[in-house]
């Protein structure tokens, strides 16, 4: 059984409907022809995510998410999603901030799969991706 848990790290937030988002998140790995093992999402502040930007990726600069592989069977990892990106990109553009990180955690889930967003090439099947999965939740 697939097993996803949310924390959030250094403030205070906490995802409403993680039962639906849980369920979202297996489909879409199973859709993808994969099977979900484990997946913890911790939601962080602006500055613990470019802290761990810095220290494990040498990147100085913000971002909305980092994503870990784990190591056990199937799509397993660790997903770094800063609150403050989230809601600063939902703003900017004019998306409503709950479907932003859905998106977010979408992108990282897709990371886990193999999706890479390096080139315009890879960044734009990312993108498709994202919207297909956005447009299938029930929620």
């Amino acid at each position: 059984m697939a097993e996803i848990s949310f924390f959030s790290e250094d403030i205070k937030f906490s995802l409403s409907n993680q039962k639906e988002v849980k369920s979202w998140l297996i489909f879409l790995v199973k859709n993808e022809g994969e099977h979900l093992s484990d997946l913890n999402i911790v939601f962080v502040s602006d500055e613990r995510l470019l802290e761990m930007n810095r220290e494990f990726l040498s990147h100085d600069y913000y971002t909305d998410i980092l994503t870990f592989p784990g190591n056990t069977p199937g799509v397993s990892g660790e997903l770094y999603i800063s609150i403050d990106r989230v809601r600063e990109n939902a703003a900017e553009r004019s998306v409503d901030f709950q479907d932003e990180v859905h998106r977010v955690m979408a992108h990282g889930v897709l990371h886990l799969l193999g999706y890479n967003d390096k080139n315009d090439e890879e960044i734009k099947t990312m993108r498709e991706r994202e919207v297909f999965y956005l447009n299938l939740r029930s929620f």
